[in-house]
């Protein structure tokens, strides 16, 4: 039986952020998403600060906290080196994503004499690139990297009973382990009264096949340690393999990353016609004097062309910008080759019916997430906010923007009965413009105290520009917040048709006697 040895960087994001800041050790590092905290360090742990905590709290508590937005990029590119120093030791090593790695144990006991040593030697030798790490060796590559974030060595065919006082959780903390989200599958386990690896394991596979979805069973087979994932009898083929040949060469990061690209979509077009997806990919990397860089990434689920090209791009960037000079290619990219080593037949990736890419569906919405996300990253939390319907009398009050990622929490009920507030239809699009309106004999026309016109009106004036008034409805009164004294108001609202067939709703306020263009009806 091939044992497995799984090398865990603990906090892996937050040490690359706090590398990249160039923080002292003992300084708090949080990185966040979508204004939630995704990773932290040690010493951010230790002050209260938690995965899915809010910024605004994490840095309430903590206000020396260094603040990271969650970069991939980054964390491949600074995890690069250290899968380069494990490499010299053992060459065939399995990246699963940034900070978790795996390799057989067969070829690392022979040269250093046994599993313990062979794992204290790669700890020594992730530690001299100033990185900790644990390890973990099973019998199967799911249990392995599970007992590196213990540190344990599982005795061989004992990992079914490593894994079962496990809280059923540790079946969901490692994403690369996973086809999908695991939460909502661990809450359910937790609801029905299984609490434990061990419990999971004890229903039969006919029963989570029928009752859970098909990352369940995959969760199932690790929880029994079974292998990771059934053979899939698909053969990989030299004509499955992609290869570029750069012309002219490639020296730069941001040129390999658009010839990754190309290359990933043109690899993802070549499986799709043989219908088969890859898991496990080695990307080459040949100078144009014959230095090859090779790693091989392993992916839970099949991966996508996005997920190549990502790969492909934290693989580059790390040998093209290497620390020292002898990481450093010897030339510039000649060739660039795609080889996949491991596929499955195509069901094992399967897409919502509306297709993806399609409005609605859940790959454009993944898509467009992650674009906001990478914008929030670049301009701070507060830059990206996304309407919810809130309460409120006028169109703008009903809506409240709240910074993506934070709870979608309105300002104000909607529900709430909001005496005053205006009918349907909602302006298509809201504004706050001055205006003024005028009555045939071109003076101003105000809303009087007892709530009407103090004269007829017949035009609207908009910047420069007057309009002829074919209609008007109102004015509406409401007596805002009339139990604050500085926060009172009285104001009311009026729609009007303008001579050009636009339609316009317009508040006024008594403090100023100011008409506004409030919205605009299309």
């Amino acid at each position: 039986m091939a044992r497995a040895l799984g090398l865990w960087c603990p906090d892996w994001p937050a040490a690359a952020a706090a590398a990249t800041a160039d923080s002292a050790p003992e300084r708090p590092v949080a990185v966040f998403s979508a204004n939630r905290v995704v990773a932290c360090s040690a010493p951010a742990r230790a002050v209260g600060i938690r995965r899915g905590m809010r910024r605004r709290e994490a840095q309430a508590i903590c206000p020396e906290l260094v603040v990271a937005a969650d970069d991939p990029g980054r964390d491949g590119r600074l995890f690069e080196p250290v899968v380069a120093e494990v490499a010299e030791l053992v060459p065939a090593v399995e990246v699963l994503r940034p900070g978790l790695m795996v390799l057989p144990v067969a070829g690392a006991t022979r040269c250093f004499g046994g599993e313990e040593s062979a794992a204290e030697k790669l700890i020594d030798v992730v530690s001299a690139c100033g990185v900790e790490s644990q390890t973990g060796i099973a019998d199967h590559l799911a249990t392995a990297v599970i007992a590196a974030r213990h540190g344990v060595v599982v005795a061989p065919g004992a990992g079914a009973d490593y894994l079962a006082p496990l809280p059923v959780g540790e079946l969901a903390v490692e994403p690369s382990l996973c086809r999908e989200d695991r939460s909502e599958l661990v809450d359910l386990l937790w609801r029905m009264g299984i609490r434990t690896v061990g419990a999971f394991a004890g229903l039969s596979a006919t029963d989570v096949a029928t009752r859970f979805g098909a990352d369940a069973v995959y969760a199932h087979r690790t929880a029994r340690d079974l292998p990771d994932r059934p053979p899939s009898g698909v053969p990989p083929g030299a004509d499955l393999m992609v290869e570029h040949h750069c012309d002219p060469p490639v020296d730069r990061v941001d040129a390999a990353a658009f010839v990754g690209r190309r290359l990933a979509e043109e690899l993802h077009r070549v499986l799709m016609a043989a219908a088969v997806a890859c898991t496990r990919l080695t990307v080459h990397a040949v100078t144009t004097g014959g230095q090859e860089h090779s790693r091989t990434w392993r992916c839970a689920a099949p991966l996508t062309p996005e997920a190549t090209a990502d790969r492909i791009r934290w693989q580059l960037e790390g040998w093209l910008t290497g620390r020292g000079t002898d990481d450093r290619p010897d030339g510039p990219i000649g060739v660039l080759r795609l080889e996949p080593v491991e596929l499955v037949r195509a069901g094992e990736l399967q897409y919502e019916l509306s297709g993806a890419g399609l409005p609605g569906s859940r790959d454009l919405d993944e898509r467009v997430h992650r674009s906001l996300v990478r914008v929030q990253g670049l301009l701070g939390g507060e830059s990206v906010r996304i309407p919810v319907r809130s309460g409120g009398r006028g169109p703008q009050e009903q809506i409240s923007l709240i910074p993506l990622g934070d709870e979608p929490t309105p300002a104000a009920d909607p529900t709430a009965p909001w005496p005053g507030r205006m009918p349907e239809p909602t302006p298509t699009v809201l504004m706050s413009a001055p205006v003024e309106m005028r009555d045939c004999a071109d003076d101003p026309v105000r809303v009087t105290s007892r709530g009407g016109f103090s004269a007829e009106p017949t035009t609207l004036r908009w910047g420069r520009r007057s309009w002829e008034l074919c209609w008007w409805a109102g004015p509406w009164m409401a007596d805002e917040q009339w139990w604050a004294a500085a926060d009172s108001a009285i104001v009311a609202r009026a729609q009007v048709l303008l001579d050009d067939s636009r339609a316009l709703l317009l508040r006024y306020r008594h403090d100023d006697r100011q008409w506004l263009v409030e919205g605009v009806y299309e």
